[in-house]
């Protein structure tokens, strides 16, 4: 018998052959997913009565003839009569079809999906394919359907002595890479590993004769019975980690893991694993599988589980997520939404759990956590609420503490004159190692925040709660990283600061990035002079690296504070040599610059009231003469200063000194330094 095929659009075959080009290797999995189904609904009528012939040992079986170029799939499941090949096969149309092939003629997944035409994605790789099938029904005729991969199709009567449907398709030339045994294998391990029948795909091999051999036994590559589908409490914490080295062979010990296993208000079961993260856990994403009743749909969930749950590995599995559609329509799914909702509130209360009952071990693991943890707390407002509860800080002494117990902790300590909490922090122990003792000394706790997602983290802190701040030890000298009402200010006056700048500026390094210099009151004790950097622009500098439209600050050069301590001795000694060594030519200059600002402001006053049309050329002119005298006189005095700094080896060392500090004196800088300090010991 011949007929047409009732579809009604003449644009389904071209786009089934054509859509996806790229991920046309699914066509296995849904013929293979067509034969499991089929062979459980076998079992289903046996179990009812309706079928008397043996369940036992039913498989699913795949083979390839290079030669003929098929690959044909055969199952001894349910079967078809040649009226149910008509109503399943035959008839795939239905209302609107027209309006939704053309809506989606370049997504033929979605197609697929809608339609149910699982079976017709065999028309990707085949130039013609065969059905030949035999229903459980008592009296059932073999049939044999074929359709060249246009609406017409040829079924007639066949020859099969068992129940259940051979799917034979002819492969195209351009699909000939899947006629190697490897290829197939690839596939059926990527889609087929933990079906719940068992899938046979040749002989298992054994080496012998210094070559592999094909042995008699079948080579079955499915776990019918994967772990996720059992019960927790018949697996061993040893089932679970096995479990997790066959999905990921060479993937670390995992940290924890959450059984799911939800049947209301919709089926879901799975398990995740909390592997160990690094700071370049951008390259671990998508590592969690995602599966339809034991069929594998996807391993790239981003944008169908919330981002942050990308970081976990495993499996999810539930027969509410649609097999086969594209990613963006699971994106919009109305029960994966859902679904991702309570993984997400699974996660966090499994931490919460850990948290509680094994808080020791959950603080051991934290550097290994945090990061899922941070991530989570940052791009998902419901997980941020619960996380808060178990968000760890560690100090730099090792110790641990939630948010509450180290906000009651330092408040005695670390408000600052505006009632403000002052968290300080550290990014690196050993490079801001004197800041850290500076702030100890102190009294105050300084936290170890050195991960990828601190300052992005310290900024989300800050806007839920407006009255705690966050200070790199290293933003300010010791005594005003929390500004307290009795800080000391510096007794030395604008000119005098303008005058000692010169000196200090000229021996920072220029390679290093912009230095102001500030000069304060650190007291005798102090340090003579300390290299800081502004909270502000340090942090907006690090957020640029991380965002994009932040590249005005990224951008700018670095900027430093170079803290002059004008109570410390050292700095006291230079000072007293500038002045006997500069006073001599620097006195009369600085009269001079006196005497001509006294006549720029007698002129500004002639100047006073009136428009600029009523002032003389003559006044202008000796205004501009006067200011360009102050200007060259201004400019000698800035470079006998700068000269006398580049060669002044104390202040030369102390600034080297800060810079040590800071670990930022490095190569010729670091050498020059040691040589320096060995003349000046001797």
């Amino acid at each position: 018998m011949k007929g047409k095929i009732g579809v009604t659009s003449d644009n389904l075959f071209p786009i089934i052959k054509k859509f996806l080009y790229s991920d046309h290797d699914i066509f296995l999995r849904e013929i293979i997913s067509n034969a499991v189904d089929a062979t459980q609904k076998l079992k289903i009528v046996a179990s009812a009565g309706k079928y008397k012939g043996s369940v036992e040992d039913l498989k699913v079986k795949i083979s390839v003839n290079k030669e003929a170029k098929t690959i044909t799939v055969s199952d001894h499941g349910i079967g078809m009569t040649s009226e149910e090949i008509e109503k399943f096969i035959n008839q795939i149309a239905f209302s609107g079809a027209n309006e939704f092939l053309e809506k989606y003629k370049d997504d033929a997944n979605a197609i697929i999906g809608h339609f149910g035409l699982g079976f017709y994605s065999s028309f990707m790789v085949s130039e013609e394919v065969e059905i030949i099938t035999r229903s459980y029904q008592e009296d059932a005729k073999p049939v044999r359907w074929i359709c060249d991969g246009s609406p017409e199709y040829v079924i007639e009567d066949a020859e099969k002595a068992e129940v259940g449907t051979d799917i034979v398709m002819h492969l195209n030339s351009d699909s000939v890479e899947f006629l190697e045994e490897n290829r197939i294998s690839e596939l059926l391990n990527k889609y087929c590993k933990f079906l719940p029948v068992p899938i046979v795909f040749g002989k298992k091999k054994e080496w012998k004769n210094d070559k592999y051999e094909d042995t008699a036994e079948d080579n079955q590559i499915n776990d019918i019975v994967p772990t996720w589908t059992k019960k927790p409490v018949d697996l061993t914490e040893e089932d679970y980690t096995n479990f997790y080295h066959k999905l990921y062979p060479y993937g670390d010990e995992p940290l924890f893991h959450i059984h799911l296993n939800v049947d209301y208000p919709f089926n879901l079961t799975g398990i995740l694993y909390f592997p160990k993260l690094k700071n370049n856990f951008e390259v671990q994403k998508n590592k969690i599988q995602l599966y339809c009743s034991q069929v594998f749909v996807t391993d790239s969930v981003e944008g169908i589980v919330p981002e942050f749950l990308t970081l976990l590995h495993g499996v999810i599995d539930s027969p509410d997520i649609p097999l086969n559609v594209s990613r963006s329509y699971l994106q919009n799914d109305s029960n994966v939404k859902k679904i991702s909702g309570h993984i997400t509130k699974k996660v966090a209360d499994r931490l919460t759990e850990i948290f509680k009952e094994k808080r020791t071990e959950f603080e051991e693991k934290w550097n290994d956590l945090k990061l899922f943890i941070e991530y989570g707390m940052l791009t998902d407002e419901k997980f941020y609420e619960k996380a808060l509860k178990f968000f760890i800080f560690q100090n730099t002494d090792g110790k641990s503490f939630t948010w509450e117990e180290y906000g009651n902790i330092i408040s005695a300590n670390q408000t600052d004159k505006d009632k403000k909490l002052v968290y300080l922090y550290a990014t690196n122990k050993d490079e801001q190692f004197s800041f850290i003792e500076a702030a100890k000394g102190k009294g105050y706790d300084v936290l170890l925040m050195n991960d990828v997602l601190a300052t992005p983290l310290l900024n989300h802190f800050e806007q839920k709660f407006p009255e705690k701040h966050f200070v790199r030890v290293d933003a300010e000298v010791v005594d005003k990283l929390i500004a307290k009402e009795n800080s000391k200010e510096s007794t030395l006056s604008l000119d005098e600061k303008n005058e000692l700048s010169p000196i200090f500026l000229a021996i920072t390094p220029k390679d290093r990035g912009q230095f102001i210099i500030d000069f304060q009151d650190l007291g005798e004790d102090g340090s003579p002079m300390v290299v800081t950097q502004n909270e502000f622009m340090r942090r907006m500098k690090d957020m640029s690296k991380m965002q994009n439209g932040m590249s005005f600050y990224g951008d700018l050069p670095d900027s430093y504070n170079l803290v002059v301590n004008i109570a410390h001795p050292l700095v006291k000694k230079i000072i007293s040599e500038k002045q006997e060594t500069l006073a001599a030519e620097l006195t009369p200059a600085i009269a001079e610059i006196l005497k001509y600002k006294s006549e720029k402001e007698a002129l500004k006053k002639l100047k006073a009231g009136k428009k600029e049309d009523e002032v003389p050329q003559e006044e202008k002119d000796l205004l501009k003469e006067t200011e360009s005298k102050i200007s060259e006189l201004e400019d000698t005095k800035r470079k006998k200063l700068e000269a006398f700094g580049a060669e002044n080896k104390l202040a030369k060392q102390l600034v080297d000194l800060a810079l040590l500090a800071n670990n930022m004196l490095r190569g010729e800088a670091l050498n020059n330094f040691v040589k320096r300090s060995v003349e000046l010991i001797k």
